[in-house]
């Protein structure tokens, strides 16, 4: 399987473009103009964060199936039948996933909240914040994985495998680690709210792509296939931009009110994500796993699925608590970091591949 020539398009296969370079600028505009739309309009923001099923948001699944639609275009699915001559990719994502993980962001929240941070926070509330954290570090992410390795020029089939390996994990673990790091005896997962994320991220772009690709082959080969991606390459983008929008407009009030605490429960998230990104990635050059690869491999430890993880906490905690809050901290932190990260994974090919034979 070449990695390279199914990650993307021939004439995308060069450097970062301008405007995705400079995502992060646009990123942190649009957090602003979430917090600010949230506040001067809450009204409409409450109107749309009524707009659900099962927990899930319809706007936001709409937002995030038009960043990945396109990427499931270049999904090639005649390539799965050779996933088994690379299982090092997907050992790295189980392990980081589901045995390091969860257990570091647990540790770290109790090691920040319990020991470093004591002295500002109501014990009570901390131990909420800490609940939120686990839900985050127990549920890897879904859907904007496909943006992370689109960045970064990833095999795209294989990260389709990587994200259904972590699907098919999470619906018999999330519940039982949740519980076990949590103290609980009996814990509540909203399954709707999952099974249906996965349908809506997962299946339904990948069956749309599947078909736009065959019918493009069909009527014009792969110049017509190219020509279609260039064009829809900028709604990626665009829908990114627009959820990062409409999840900060959601929470714009809290966030203004509470602009202490929301940098307390950052910092561990930060780390966190930094610290597990290194392990992964470190590991795959290591082991000498193709970037195309390893780079994804690590950055679906790194994000989160955040839908999931803050459905579970107003579900199990409440909207206003603590738990709910730093769930939608972990989104705050995670676009920023995300596109850092993908930036080492970009400045360090050379160096990345030298490592390997």
């Amino acid at each position: 399987m070449n990695a390279r020539a199914e990650s993307l398009p021939a004439q995308e296969a060069g450097a970062i473009g301008f405007f995705d370079r400079y995502l992060t600028v646009w990123v942190a505009l649009c957090i602003l103009t979430g917090i600010v739309a949230g506040n001067f309009a809450p009204g409409l923001f409450a109107v749309l964060s009524r707009l659900e099923i099962a927990s899930v948001n319809l706007v936001v699944a709409v937002l995030i199936w038009v960043m990945i639609y396109p990427m499931m275009v270049n999904v090639d699915l005649t390539s799965l039948r050779h996933i088994g001559e690379r299982p090092k990719g997907l050992v790295i994502t189980g392990v980081v996933n589901w045995l390091i993980k969860p257990f570091t962001m647990a540790g770290l929240g109790l090691l920040f909240f319990e020991f470093f941070f004591r002295g500002w926070v109501d014990p009570q509330e901390a131990k909420s914040y800490i609940a939120g954290m686990i839900l985050l570090g127990a549920a890897p992410c879904t859907a904007m994985v496909f943006v992370w390795s689109q960045l970064t020029r990833g095999d795209a089939t294989y990260t389709l495998v990587q994200v259904a390996l972590n699907d098919l994990i999470m619906v018999f673990a999330f519940a039982p680690l949740v519980a076990l790091l949590l103290g609980v005896a009996e814990i509540i997962v909203p399954w709707k709210t999952l099974l249906l994320s996965v349908a809506l991220y997962v299946v339904i772009p990948l069956a749309a792509g599947w078909f736009t690709r065959r019918t493009l082959l069909a009527r014009g080969g792969q110049p017509r296939l190219d020509a279609f991606n260039r064009r829809c390459k900028p709604w990626t983008v665009v829908g990114l931009l627009a959820t990062v929008v409409l999840l900060f407009g959601f929470q714009g009030g809290t966030i203004l009110e509470q602009p202490l605490i929301i940098a307390l429960i950052a910092v561990p998230l930060i780390v966190q994500s930094i610290g597990i990104f290194a392990v992964a990635y470190l590991w795959g050059r290591a082991w000498h796993v193709p970037i195309a690869i390893a780079g994804p491999a690590a950055l679906i430890g790194t994000s989160n699925f955040f839908e999931l993880a803050v459905a579970v906490a107003i579900s199990l905690f409440g909207l206003n608590s603590g738990a709910a809050l730093a769930t939608v901290v972990g989104v705050l932190v995670e676009v920023p970091v995300m596109l850092f990260l993908v930036s080492i994974v970009n400045r360090s090919r050379q160096w990345f591949e030298r490592g390997s034979p």
